[in-house]
């Protein structure tokens, strides 16, 4: 399939990008790792710019990782394709439309060792745009259409600190930009738009801790990805 221009750099670079670019855990041989697939949607946006995310933020009042900001995702049925998983998983979530998006690559498989997850990145373009919603408010608190220009200004990017002493990218989204975006979906964010050239130099000195709301039921850095209890330990 064909993409707009600003998004050929994703698709190239999804082609070449190995998994030890994105992260440095690896399901071991042995590890007899639960698999599962996110959904990493591009859609376009009014005027010149490269688009715009789709992102979902976790109800506040779940008991662990409330507030987590992620792509759609989860488990991989039996006898289903990452795709079709990444997929269906959008639709149930925010009542996305399999037939409005277009998968034109995915990413390296990536290992979440805490909850023994080996999760497969998918990316899809919105190339005819309909509406989403909060389908299930016990799950999703927010759904964010995050322009990606916005998220790489520098003035929006910071490192999160977690009280484990664990310190890695994050960025601040939201109307008032007082969503972070941390952990796993944070780094996926950061290393592939580094890798594709999009990033621009920024203060790494800016660091912000989790707030209160996001630290109930302690989550773990490297585990939470989206608004489904079936990634938790």
């Amino acid at each position: 399939m064909s993409v707009p221009a600003w998004l050929t750099p994703v698709a190239e670079g999804a082609a070449a990008i190995t998994v030890h670019e994105l992260t440095r855990f690896m399901p071991p041989e042995d590890s007899d790792a639960r698999r599962g697939a996110v959904l990493i949607l591009f859609a376009d946006v009014d005027g010149d710019g490269r688009g715009e995310l789709l992102l979902t933020e976790r109800a506040h009042h779940m008991r662990s990782h409330p507030g987590q900001v992620s792509f759609p995702g989860g488990t991989i049925d039996p006898g289903e394709t990452a795709v079709a998983a990444a997929v269906r998983e959008a639709e149930e979530e925010v009542g996305l439309d399999p037939a409005e998006i277009e998968v034109f690559g995915e990413l390296p498989e990536l290992w979440l060792p805490p909850s023994n997850f080996a999760v497969t990145p998918i990316l899809g373009y919105w190339r005819h745009r309909g509406e989403v919603s909060v389908v299930s408010p016990d799950e999703v608190h927010a759904i964010h259409h995050v322009a990606i220009d916005d998220l790489l200004d520098p003035e929006h990017r910071i490192n999160v600190r977690h009280p484990s002493g664990w310190l890695g990218p994050g960025f601040l989204i939201g109307p008032d930009r007082d969503v972070i975006l941390w952990g796993f979906t944070a780094g996926i964010i950061a290393r592939l738009f580094d890798f594709v050239g999009w990033s621009s130099e920024w203060d790494t000195d800016q660091v912000r801790d989790l707030p209160d709301h996001m630290l109930h039921g302690d989550p773990t850095p490297t585990v939470p990805m989206r608004p489904n209890t079936r990634f938790e330990e």
